[in-house]
C-alpha cells in the first residue's frame, strides 16, 4: 500500500511520518535549514508477512501544490493531517479537494499537536474535521489524535495503517506496466535510476521499457520495490528502476516508464470533467488551465463537448459534470481511466478533476452524436463492457492496436464480444461488429450503384475512391475485409484496379472485338494526343455510333478512359501521363497546368483536360492553381515515362 500525506504547511506531516517509520523525509539542506518540506519525501514501514507500506510525504505550502500533485498520483490511502492548534486551514481544504477530485476513497485523519491544546479546543477541531469530510468520499474516515514528538497516539495510528495495508484492495487497472516518474538520480555503480508509483502491471529485471513522452527503449538493470531489492515490482508499490543506456538528464518528472506495446504520447485528450462545487463561477470553453496528470504539469485549453443537465454546452456551473476535450500545449502520456486535476491559469487554485476517456482524441467530429456515444461507452466500468460498447459505437470499425494502447492493455488481452469480427492484414489489427460489417457492405454496394448511374461510361472507382465516397472514416483493414468478402461472394467485381457491380461489366461482341483491334493501335499511336471518336470512325470506316458504343464498353472494362466527351485515352497512355504528373508533383513548383504542359508537351487546354480527369477519378485533387496527389491513390501505376 502507498500512503500519501496531505495537509497545511507546519501541521506536522514530516514529523508524523518520522514517528511512524523512523525516517526523516526532509533530505535537502534547504529543507533542514527552513524546517519545511520543499520536495517529495519517501519513507517505508515494514508490515507483517513481509509487506511494506510506502509513504509519500508532500509539501504543504500553497506555492508547492504542483509538487504535492506529483506525489498524490498513484497513492492508495490518504493520510490527512490537521493541527489541533490551527484547525482546518486553506491548504487542508485544497489538499482534500485534490484527493476527492482524484477519486481517492480510502483515508485516515490525524489530528496532530494535541499536546498543545485543551479538551475543548480538541473537540472544536474534531467538529471541524467531520464537517470538512462530510461532503466528500472520505466522510466517516477514522480520526486519530496524536502528538508525534512524544509518541502519544502514534502506535494506534501505525496499527490502523498496517491493518489497512493487509485488507484486500481493488486491483489496479490494466495489465501493462506503467510507472509515473517523480524523481531521477544517478547512483554510483548503478547508473541512472528513476523512481515513482507503479500504476498498473508488473516489471521484472531484464525487461524492456519505453520512456514517454519520447522514443527511448531502455532495459531494466535492477529494481528496488518498497525500498527493498527485488526481481519484480507490481501495481500499488513504490519502485526504483535502474535503467541501462540513458543519461540522468534525459529522465525527468512528468514522464512515464511503460511497456513498449502501450507507449504513446498525445496532445489531445477527451475527459469526464467535474468542476469543484466551491468554484465561484462557471467554467467556459476556451479557458486556459494547468493539467496535472500522472506527475506531469502542462498548460491546456478546455473545450466543453457536452454539459450534463444543461442547455448551454459552453459553460459548466460549479459542481457540474461535462464531457470535455483538453488541447495540450505540450504532449504528455495518458491512458484511459487516468485521473487528474485542473488548476487555474495562474496555478493559484484547484478547479476541477478529470478522468481520461480517450487518450488520442480527434480534432474533428468531436461533438457529433457518434462521438458522444463513443465517449459514453468509454465510461463503462469494466474493460469487457467498454470494448463491447465501443464496437457498437464505432460502425467504421476499431483499430485494436490503437485502442489497446490507449487503454493501457496488451492487444492480445483485450476481451472481444462474441459478435465481433477480428480482422488482420497489412500489418494492422482491427475489429468490427457483425451488424456494422453488413451495414458497411451495403453502403459500398449502394455507392457503386450510384456511381454507375452517374457515370455509366466509366468502369468504376478504385478502392480508395470508393472509401472516400462511401465510408471515409472506416478503418483501412476493415474496408479491405469488407471488399474481399464482397468479391468472394461475387457481389462486386475487380477489373484491374477498378471495382464495379457485376451487371456493369461490359462484354464485347465479336464485331466489337474486331473493331477494337483497329481502334486500339490508332489510339496508342496517337500518344498523348489520341484521335477523337469521329476521327477513329473515319480511320476504321465504321459508323460513329458503333465506335462511340465500343469506346464506352472499353471504358467499362478499364481499357480506355474518356478524358473528355468523345476523347478516349488507352490505359497505357494514361499510366505514362500519371507518371509524369507524379514527377511534376514532386518537383519544387508542384503540379500545375503549366508544369504538366511542359512535362508532357501537350497544349495548355489539353493539359488542363487531363488534370481535371485525374481530379475526377481521384488521382489528384485541386487546391487553388495546384493539383495535389492524393496520398492514398495508386491509380495508373503500370508504367513510367518517358512516353508520348
Amino acid at each position: 500500500m502507498i500512503v500519501g500525506t496531505a495537509g497545511h504547511i507546519d501541521h506536522g506531516k514530516t514529523t508524523l511520518v518520522r514517528a511512524l517509520t523512523g525516517v526523516d523525509t526532509d533530505r535537502l539542506p534547504e529543507e533542514k535549514r527552513r524546517g519545511i518540506s520543499i520536495e517529495l519525501g519517501y519513507a517505508y514501514l515494514p508490515a507483517p508477512g513481509g509487506q511494506v507500506i510506502g509513504f509519500v510525504d508532500v509539501p504543504g505550502h500553497e506555492r508547492l501544490l504542483h509538487t504535492m500533485l506529483a506525489g498524490a498520483t498513484g497513492i492508495d490511502h490518504l493520510l490527512l493531517l490537521v493541527a489541533a492548534d490551527d484547525g482546518v486551514m486553506p491548504q487542508t481544504q485544497e489538499h482534500l479537494a485534490v484527493a476527492s477530485l482524484l477519486g481517492l476513497r480510502a483515508g485516515t485523519v490525524a489530528i496532530t499537536k494535541t499536546d498543545r491544546v485543551d479538551a475543548t479546543r480538541l473537540a472544536e477541531v474534531q467538529a471541524q474535521v467531520q464537517a470538512l469530510l462530510a461532503p466528500t468520499a472520505l466522510a466517516g474516515a477514522p480520526v486519530f489524535e496524536v502528538a508525534a514528538p512524544s509518541g502519544d497516539g502514534v502506535p494506534a495510528l501505525r496499527e490502523h495503517l498496517l491493518q489497512q495495508a493487509a485488507a484486500p484492495r481493488p486491483q489496479h487497472s490494466g495489465p501493462a506496466f506503467r510507472l509515473a516518474v517523480d524523481r531521477a538520480f544517478t547512483l554510483g555503480g548503478t547508473g541512472t535510476v528513476a523512481t515513482g508509483s507503479v500504476h498498473a502491471g508488473q516489471v521484472a529485471v531484464g525487461d524492456e521499457l519505453r520512456l514517454v513522452p519520447g522514443e527511448r527503449l531502455l532495459r531494466v538493470r535492477s529494481l528496488h520495490s518498497q525500498n527493498q531489492p527485488a526481481q519484480q515490482a507490481h501495481a500499488g508499490q513504490r519502485c526504483a528502476v535502474a535503467l541501462a543506456g540513458i543519461e540522468r538528464d534525459a529522465v525527468h518528472r512528468g514522464q512515464w516508464l511503460c511497456a513498449p506495446e502501450v507507449a504513446h504520447e498525445t496532445a489531445r485528450i477527451d475527459v469526464r470533467l467535474q468542476l469543484w462545487p466551491g468554484e465561484a463561477k462557471a467554467l467556459r470553453s476556451g479557458t486556459p488551465v494547468h493539467l496535472h496528470l500522472g506527475t506531469a504539469d502542462v498548460m491546456a485549453s478546455v473545450a466543453l463537448l457536452q454539459v450534463d443537465d444543461q442547455d448551454d454546452a459552453n459553460a459548466l456551473p460549479p459542481g457540474g459534470r461535462a464531457l470535455a476535450q483538453l488541447v495540450l500545449h505540450t504532449p504528455i502520456a495518458a491512458w484511459q481511466g487516468d485521473r487528474g486535476v485542473l488548476r487555474d491559469a495562474s496555478a493559484s487554485r484547484t478547479v476541477a478533476g478529470i478522468t481520461v476517456l480517450d487518450a488520442q482524441a480527434p480534432a474533428r467530429y468531436r461533438r457529433t452524436p457518434e462521438r458522444l456515444q463513443w465517449l459514453a461507452a468509454a465510461e463503462l466500468p469494466t474493460v469487457a463492457e467498454r470494448v463491447a460498447a465501443l464496437l457498437q459505437a464505432a460502425p467504421q470499425g476499431l483499430d485494436l492496436a490503437a485502442l489497446a494502447r490507449g487503454m493501457g492493455w496488451p492487444v492480445a488481452a483485450l476481451p472481444l464480444p462474441a459478435d465481433a469480427v477480428r480482422i488482420e492484414g497489412g500489418g494492422r489489427l482491427a475489429a468490427i461488429s457483425g451488424a456494422a460489417l453488413q451495414a458497411l457492405q451495403q453502403r459500398l454496394l449502394q455507392a457503386l450503384a450510384g456511381l454507375h448511374a452517374q457515370q455509366p461510361e466509366d468502369i468504376g472507382p478504385d478502392a480508395r475512391r470508393l472509401k472516400r465516397l462511401a465510408a471515409p472514416r472506416v478503418d483501412d483493414a476493415v474496408l479491405r475485409h469488407a471488399l474481399e468478402a464482397l468479391l468472394a461472394q461475387g457481389a462486386v467485381v475487380l477489373s484491374g484496379a477498378w471495382l464495379h457491380l457485376p451487371a456493369h461489366a461490359a462484354r464485347l461482341s465479336e464485331a466489337e472485338e474486331k473493331l477494337v483491334q483497329k481502334l486500339m493501335p490508332a489510339m496508342l499511336d496517337g500518344g498523348f494526343d489520341p484521335p477523337w471518336a469521329r476521327d477513329l470512325a473515319k480511320l476504321a470506316a465504321t459508323p460513329e455510333a458503333l465506335v462511340r458504343l465500343t469506346l464506352a464498353n472499353l471504358s467499362r472494362r478499364g481499357q480506355a478512359f474518356a478524358v473528355v466527351k468523345d476523347l478516349y485515352y488507352p490505359l497505357p497512355t494514361l499510366e505514362r501521363l500519371a507518371a509524369l504528373a507524379r514527377q511534376a508533383a514532386a518537383a519544387p513548383e508542384g503540379l500545375s497546368a503549366a508544369s504538366f504542359r511542359d512535362a508532357t508537351g501537350l497544349g495548355r487546354k489539353r493539359a488542363i483536360q487531363v488534370l481535371e480527369f485525374f481530379d475526377r477519378v481521384g488521382l489528384t485533387r485541386r487546391v487553388k492553381d495546384q493539383h495535389v496527389l492524393r496520398s492514398d491513390a495508386a491509380l495508373f501505376e503500370g508504367s513510367r515515362p518517358p512516353g508520348g
